[in-house]
């Protein structure tokens, strides 16, 4: 073997699972040497620290799709089980390690893995290439662009971005042909398990959902992402030529197929650069780029990244006390007596509130729901009825929501409990369980398709079964109370209660009284008097 062809690269995945658009795929091969590509699990990466079936079985079909794809090039996906450095460490001294390259992981929680390999690498000689591609543009180059602060508001990020200029595009599809593959010596140390191929659900004793109607099956991997993102183009191009710029949030389809990209995406299945430029190539060539002021086509690609550059330098974004940009509100705390029941009847879709019901027990079985249901639980739980803290459901979400991440997903939560961003303290509405879901629904197809108790309940009632007198409870098969639970909480009476618990300490922060806020008290005051410009976007982005 000649010098320049000895030594090995190692692509590194953690999200960014697929080889289009994949910048740091690219440093890997150009490296020129023996090219090997690797998936670690250590307990955290991919969002595995606290992972329910459905998460990660959208990871190992993700995992297994890449495997697939290089098995026909000539070459496997190395997964491994074990500490990142201790893996990089016996590649570094069996295979002589020259390069390692991966995709930016810009969240917080990620940096204390990433330093200590990088410090590795660094002290090894060996050369670490790290690629942005996970965001349309590097959240450290949009704080440097703002002065060196996050922008604190989402119009103030869209002025941020604009100076920048647009997003890169795409990379090219690598040829294969031109990559030297290299095999794995058989003497792994005992510390390091490499799995004989991708390993399944049972490896980490767990078992897929059983029971319930599921509505879709959600498949992870790169191939299936590109098939589906030819599919929702066909939606869009439609959506485009009819007027329409938001179809997904302007009809609103619960029980429809989803087209949604969110779980692809957010596993890197899908880059969010090739999403974002085909939207607006498709767009540019039906209207010529003539957009109204007032719509942005992916806006909801915006949001992620506004979400994301707002976290990258809060290691506490994802929690209330230490959170600069986070009001301390005084949620129930756990000591309440309510506090186990009304949480553990809200995961399990036991509120009593059909619509609540079905969306949380579609999150149970299939891992996703619609984002203005999403905008309904997490109301529902926080500001609007229960008076939980948004932490309980960010938790929840993380372990059970394909589509969860840390960043989107905490800011989402803080937004709908009004915690944070221009939604700070919101005390004109909340979502009503019943009349949100009537006018989403008004005929009960998806409250009956994942509440079948109240199936066969008429229509008029199938929001508000309570009302429906007990011998008509009795014909159609579901008892309010024994076969159905009552309404764990009195929308109106709750609502009304927790309304004003915001605005008192709205008040107390203009009177300039500390009750619970953030350090920051400046930093709440900008966002509290900024026009809610964003009512138009949904409050989770799909």
């Amino acid at each position: 073997m000649s010098d320049e062809m000895s030594g090995s690269s190692v692509l590194w995945f953690r999200h960014g699972l697929r080889f289009h658009d994949n910048p740091a795929l690219h440093a890997a091969i150009q490296a020129n040497h023996n090219f090997y590509p690797i998936f670690i699990f250590d307990g955290e990466s991919a969002g595995t620290k606290v992972v329910g079936p459905n998460r990660m079985r959208f990871l190992l079909e993700s995992l297994k799709d890449l495997d697939s794809q290089l098995q026909i090039v000539g070459q496997r996906l190395f997964v491994f089980k074990g500490s990142p450095v201790k893996i990089f460490e016996w590649m570094a001294k069996s295979l002589d390690m020259k390069t390692l390259c991966f995709e930016q992981d810009c969240e917080p929680i990620w940096a204390e893995r990433d330093n200590a390999v990088k410090s590795f690498c660094d002290g090894a000689g060996v050369k670490w290439i790290e690629k942005v591609s996970h965001t349309l543009w590097n959240p450290k180059e949009v704080i440097e662009a703002n002065g060196g602060v996050p922008p604190l508001t989402y119009q103030m990020f869209l002025y941020t971005v604009s100076t920048i200029g647009n997003p890169p595009r795409p990379e090219t599809d690598v040829d294969w042909s031109k990559v030297k593959f290299g095999k794995l010596p058989e003497d792994i140390p005992d510390d390091i398990l490499l799995y004989p191929g991708v390993p399944t659900l049972e490896d980490f004793n767990m078992r897929a959902y059983e029971g319930g109607e599921r509505m879709v099956r959600w498949v992870g991997g790169e191939t299936n992402a590109i098939a589906n993102l030819r599919s929702r183009i066909l939606v869009e191009e439609e959506a485009f030529r009819c007027g329409f710029y938001l179809p997904n949030q302007a009809n609103p389809d619960l029980v429809a197929p989803p087209t949604s990209q969110s779980a692809a995406l957010r596993f890197g299945c899908l880059s969010v650069r090739r999403f974002y430029w085909t939207l607006h190539d498709l767009f540019n060539e039906i209207h010529m780029g003539k957009l109204p002021s007032n719509q942005n086509i992916t806006g909801q690609l915006i949001w992620r990244e506004y979400f994301y550059t707002m976290s990258v330098d809060n290691a506490h974004y994802g929690e209330m006390a230490r959170n600069p940009i986070c009001l301390d509100i005084p949620w129930m705390p756990a000591s309440n007596a309510n506090h186990s029941h009304f949480l553990l009847r809200w995961k399990q879709g036991m509120t009593g509130y059909p619509f609540i019901d079905a969306a949380m027990r579609q999150l149970l079985q299939e891992g996703w729901i619609h984002h203005v249901a999403r905008n309904a639980v997490a109301s529902f739980l926080t500001r609007g009825d229960l008076w939980l803290s948004w932490e309980e459901g960010l938790r929840h979400f993380l372990e059970h929501l394909l589509d969860a991440d840390w960043s989107v997903c905490a800011g989402n939560w803080m937004w709908v409990s009004s915690s944070a961003f221009e939604q700070l303290l919101d005390c004109s509405h909340c979502v009503c369980p019943v009349n949100y879901g009537r006018r989403l629904d008004p005929w009960g197809v998806y409250v009956k398709r994942y509440v079948p108790e109240l199936s066969q309940f008429p229509v008029q009632f199938i929001y508000e079964p309570w009302k429906l007198p007990l011998e008509e409870q009795e014909k159609y098969n579901c008892v309010i109370g024994r076969d159905y639970p009552e309404r764990i909480v009195e929308h109106k009476v709750a609502s009304q209660i927790n309304r004003k618990k915001m605005e008192q300490i709205r008040d107390s922060l203009m009177n300039g009284v500390p009750h619970c806020c953030p350090s920051n008290t400046e930093e709440v005051r900008q966002f509290m008097w900024l026009p809610d410009n964003c009512s138009d976007h949904v409050c989770v982005p799909t």
